[in-house]
């Protein structure tokens, strides 16, 4: 209680704008405590109500100081637009939040929106302040204010100044270009931005009569609500746009400020017509202390703005895995002969590497042209319509959860045997890719060995450069974490491909390749047609392929640089590898050891690169598509009794 009486003795109503803000930020750490007891807080706050009631000069002090608080400090963008952007734009959000991190904030400010997170900075505040009880509320509400009814008056005003705030800000971003031209022209509600200003003043002018019309002020108020519900609806139009025309970042950080701010006029709305204007209004602080922590986090803030993003994303995937997934012996056969084209290509993909290898350019140029021919070898493999096992999973991943969109308790079971049906068909699918891909890259790359042993009188790669192979991908090694690694890689080249397409769709790159005058006068109309058919079919597969092939042949180069040193293992890759090493070395190099723990590293790798990249894919799928965590547990179950009844399934085609 000391701290509290010298607390109440150093209020001084006179005190400087700083100074009279420290008090208050004082006060509020004084109730908060040591912040482990809500009853606690709230039995400090009382002590403090029972000593500046037992002290008239005191109270006439504190209700001066309010007075003035009151009078000095703007409380509208606390009320309306705390925890908003202030340019509704994603990465001018991201830039505050960096900068409230960084930089301290002052005291000394008229802005209660600055005010309150230096007044009340914790979750806890949060608490005790949700919880006071009524009693509190008034006792507290008539200690600062001799004239309750003009308090309150301020109150309705600064309610209602917030509302009109609210809705400028909803009007005008109802007005963005990007989001009015996607609204559902044909819906009725397309226009029902355009009268809120008129209706948020028709409110206004009814509540604040001399004498309140009660009928005319529920006309009033049901305009209102009835025109932000027809405003919701439009903004709902905008999604049914999205789900076919793409979608970015910005625009989703757009609609969930649209949304939330429509949520908070319901707010000030419920807050203007309370009984009780007191209770309204320590609710509606114990908010905004809520907002002000959730407000801090960037990683909440791109989480919550991407999610929407990464559905899209995922959505891309799914369209492309489809193709993926072989649920026949003709499919298991074509998807065979795919991956044995794209092991043939994998072969000369190895020579390439291991030429640039021996040119000894610096780190940073080899690794580029490893990249250049990593990314021309997939690309060779994609319009060669052939097939490289480690990138399916990413892309078969989003492709089965899509398959469980709908899954509800009336249909699980029927849902998760379709869906176990399509976990058997993908593993086989992927089986069949990587048995193609490794069988057919081995007699590839010994068959350009023997080209080059007949055309350079040597093999492809010397007996020292071989020994280094079979080091590098020893199972005793680190080449299990690097297989892991090159899984992330390969999900990370997955929604680079989703990301590319999005934003392809998005700014309608097709439509322009076909029709804008430039490319027609280059190309002429029907090729520009063909250009524009062709891009919108693969440019998923060229993002996914450039980005692959260059984080494979540059991740090494750039962590090396920084003395970290992260190796990547492809399994086709590394099966080429290690053929040339034993080609080098001759049939003598499997009496060695080291041979033998290089080849037992190559079904791990695989192993790795497919369930890795799988397991990321799948886990954003299934958070874009809302499966729960019970039903995720449901699946599990399915798989593995599905493993148990009959494991061969998961292999050969049935």
């Amino acid at each position: 209680m000391k701290d509290l009486a010298l607390l109440l003795s150093s209020l001084d109503p006179q005190a400087s704008l700083a100074d009279r803000h420290v008090w208050l930020v004082k006060l509020f750490e004084w109730i908060r405590g040591d912040k482990t007891s809500v009853q606690a807080a709230l039995a400090r706050l009382q002590a403090f109500i029972d000593a500046v009631q037992k002290q008239p000069e005191l109270q006439a002090r504190l209700q001066a100081w309010w007075k003035t608080l009151l009078q000095t400090v703007d409380i509208t963008a606390l009320l309306a637009d705390f925890g908003f952007a202030p340019r509704t734009a994603f990465v001018s959000e991201l830039a505050e939040r960096l900068r409230r991190k960084l930089l301290p904030g002052t005291p000394e400010t008229l802005d209660a929106a600055e005010l309150l997170p230096l007044v009340a900075p914790t979750r806890f505040d949060a608490q005790w302040l949700g919880a006071l009880e009524a009693a509190q509320v008034d006792q507290l509400s008539a200690l600062l204010s001799a004239d309750r009814a003009q308090g309150t008056e301020h109150w309705h005003h600064s309610l209602m100044d917030a509302l009109t705030y609210c809705t400028a800000q909803i009007r005008a971003t109802g007005f963005a270009p990007e989001l009015r031209l996607r609204m559902s022209r044909d819906s009725p509600h397309a226009r029902a931005f355009h009268a809120l200003p008129a209706d948020v003043q028709a409110l206004r002018a009814v509540f604040f009569q001399p004498q309140r019309d009660d009928a005319a002020l529920q006309a009033a108020l049901r305009q209102y609500r009835e025109r932000l519900d027809a405003c919701r609806q439009a903004v709902g139009s905008i999604y049914a746009h999205l789900e076919e025309n793409g979608i970015s970042m910005g625009m989703v950080f757009r609609l969930r400020q649209l949304r939330a701010r429509m949520l908070r006029q319901r707010e000030l709305l419920d807050a203007l017509l309370s009984a009780r204007p007191a209770m309204s209004a320590f609710k509606l602080l114990a908010r905004r202390v809520t907002i002000a922590q959730e407000s801090k986090s960037i990683g909440a803030l791109i989480s919550a703005n991407s999610t929407l993003l990464s559905a899209k994303m995922a959505e891309r995937s799914a369209e492309t895995g489809e193709h993926y997934i072989t649920r026949n012996r003709a499919d298991y056969r074509e998807m065979l002969g795919k991956a044995m084209g794209g092991g043939a290509i994998t072969g000369l993909t190895t020579w390439l590497k291991f030429l640039v290898v021996g040119i000894g350019l610096s780190a940073f140029w080899s690794g580029f042209w490893a990249s250049v021919a990593y990314a021309g070898s997939f690309i060779v493999i994609q319009l060669l319509h052939f097939t490289l096992a480690t990138k399916q999973p990413a892309m078969t991943a989003p492709a089965m959860a899509a398959k469980l969109k709908n899954i509800d308790a009336d249909q699980t079971t029927t849902t998760l045997e379709d869906f176990v049906d399509e976990v058997t068909h993908l593993v086989r699918s992927q089986v069949a890719a990587v048995l193609g891909n490794v069988f057919m890259v081995v007699p590839a790359v010994l068959l350009v060995n023997v080209l080059i042993e007949l055309t350079l009188g040597r093999p492809m790669v010397s007996p020292n450069e071989a020994r280094h192979v079979l080091d590098s991908l020893s199972l005793l090694g680190p080449t299990l974490l690097w297989a892991a690694l090159t899984g992330v890689v390969l999900f990370a080249a997955s929604m680079i491909a989703g990301w590319v397409e999005n934003g392809f769709v998005l700014h309608h790159l097709d439509s322009a390749l076909r029709h804008n005058p430039r490319f027609t006068a280059a190309l002429g109309n029907e090729r520009a047609a063909r250009w524009s058919v062709f891009m919108r079919e693969h440019i998923s597969g060229f993002a996914s392929n450039i980005s692959l092939g260059f984080m494979l042949g540059l991740i090494p180069a750039f962590t090396g640089f920084f003395g970290i040193e992260l190796e990547l293992r492809h399994v086709t890759l590394s099966t080429g590898q290690l053929a040339a090493a034993g080609a080098a070395l001759g049939l003598d190099a499997f009496q060695h050891a080291a041979v033998w723990w290089a080849l037992a590293s190559i079904p791990l790798i695989g192993a790795l690169n497919l369930g890795v990249s799988f397991y990321f894919a799948f886990r954003l799928a299934l958070q874009a598509h809302n499966v729960s965590r019970l039903d995720r547990a449901r699946i599990r179950a399915a798989i593995w009794a599905r493993w148990r009844r009959h494991p061969l399934r998961f292999f050969i085609p049935g």
